[in-house]
């Protein structure tokens, strides 16, 4: 059973940054799909950005040139770095690992961006 652990969250003000990180207890070297999701209070989860091998990344039109995904296969861990947050990238936010076999979470981390 894969286990994903989230650190790195927090409160900020608007216009600052933070850096998520997600270990992971296996291997991600092959692992085809990892992305960051979020999810703020009445709203849905949706996706923030995802690094997928074989094509790069992607990322919600709402992130894209604040927050870049990306990945250390020695350490195993994905990361979100966080830039000139806003308030409505509150939320909490889950790291996730998909392969053909599974499909995993982490805990969730909350951000609160706020003045």
């Amino acid at each position: 059973q894969v286990q994903l652990v989230e650190s790195g969250g927090g409160s900020v003000q608007p216009g600052g940054s933070l850096r998520l990180s997600c270990t992971s207890s296996r291997s991600i070297s092959s692992i085809i799909d990892m992305g960051w999701y979020r999810q703020a209070p009445g709203n849905k989860r949706e996706m923030v950005a995802r690094a997928v091998s074989a094509h790069g990344t992607d990322y919600a039109d709402s992130v894209k040139g604040r927050f870049t995904i990306s990945r250390d296969n020695v350490k195993n861990t994905l990361y979100l770095q966080m830039n000139r947050l806003k308030p409505e990238d509150t939320g909490l936010y889950y790291c996730n690992l998909w392969t053909p076999e599974t499909n995993t979470w982490g805990q969730g981390i909350q951000v609160t961006v706020s003045s």
